[in-house]
């Protein structure tokens, strides 16, 4: 049975033409998607009753003044008109302004996204690593003490709000034991202090491991079962193979082949995957940034950070299926849709 099917995947590259002709078909089946998800994000924020200007206007400000500033801002058009205004920048490659801070939006993403990588591409990979290593040990002892064990953990997890379990983390390491800064990327003054940084990291990224690490496990646990149950299994035991060579030269191989795709798909995790974690710990990254512009309906940030995390969620998918078609030579690429 091909690992693609184990894997559950139900969509796959069609057959008899070229990777870059299909790359070009997924490509533009992006732009009215992306159209669709901005447009419904635009709707939904100018829904609400109240708008950037009233989080950055006073009481005591006349009605003229507010309507001077909405007129700045080009709040006083129609939806429509706003949102075709905002698109013909975007597609210039021009994200704005934040209307609340009236700082270039892709400046700041420029900073902030870094950040955001720095924390969470580390936690995931330790995740996806601690993932394999324990899923495949549970998937093969599956209904022993092992797995009940390693299943166990990965439900308490599942169950187990990111913001509680950072509280806790804070309140141990931070507080009771003072192991560890609780704020920030840096201290004042030790900006680059390598030391300084991996002591501020070291909570977040436990935060972020624990969150990702449960799902990962599962999944792994999951194809890991369903690969022991194939016939080959029975061809291998036949033939006189152990557990161990079976799983190291045979399962293991089927079950890496989806957790291939596993990398592509978390693409957008890079950016947008730890937005209360940051947020709890003043991680200078993507979070903060946009929890903000959320709380005053900044909608330039909003769209910019949605969009981004869009393109991501579509670039991500097209990778995982072209590492597919790269890492398993039974499946092949088409024109045909």
């Amino acid at each position: 049975m091909p690992a693609a099917e184990a894997a559950g995947i139900p969509v796959r590259p069609p057959e008899g033409g070229t990777m870059a002709v299909y790359i070009l078909r997924r490509l533009l089946q992006v732009i009215p998607m992306l159209l669709l998800v901005t447009f419904v994000v635009f709707l939904l924020v100018h829904a609400a009753p109240y708008d950037v200007v009233d989080s950055i206007t006073t009481p005591q400000m006349s009605d003229e003044t507010v309507a001077a500033i909405r007129e700045r801002y080009g709040l006083d058009q129609p939806m429509l008109v706003q949102y075709g205004l905002w698109l013909s920048h975007v597609v210039q490659g021009d994200l704005g302004y934040s209307l609340a801070s009236r700082h270039s939006i892709a400046e700041e993403l420029a900073v902030r996204i870094p950040n955001t990588i720095v924390l969470v591409a580390p936690a995931y990979l330790v995740a996806l690593v601690l993932a394999v290593v324990l899923g495949l040990l549970a998937g093969s002892r599956r209904g022993k003490p092992v797995d009940k064990v390693i299943d166990g953990l990965a439900g308490i997890g599942i169950a187990t709000p990111s913001f509680w379990f950072a509280l806790l983390v804070i309140y141990v390491f931070g507080y009771v034991l003072r192991w560890f800064p609780i704020i920030g990327m840096h201290s004042v003054g030790k900006q680059g202090d390598p030391l300084d940084f991996l002591a501020h990291f070291v909570m977040p990224f436990l935060v972020l491991v624990v969150a990702f690490f449960p799902e990962l496990a599962r999944y792994v646990r999951s194809a890991t079962i369903s690969q022991l149950s194939q016939d080959y299994v029975l061809v291998q035991r036949g033939f006189g193979a152990s557990g161990g060579q079976i799983l190291s030269r045979h399962v293991s191989r089927n079950v890496m082949l989806p957790i291939i795709t596993q990398l592509g798909l978390a693409l957008p995790i890079l950016v947008t995957g730890a937005i209360v974690t940051e947020s709890i710990f003043g991680w200078p990254g993507v979070g903060p940034y946009f929890l903000t512009a959320t709380r005053s309906l900044d909608y330039p940030v909003i769209l910019a950070v949605l969009l981004l995390s869009a393109v991501l969620v579509i670039v991500g998918n097209l990778i995982a299926d072209i590492l597919y078609v790269l890492v398993d030579p039974r499946i092949r690429i088409g024109a045909g849709s």
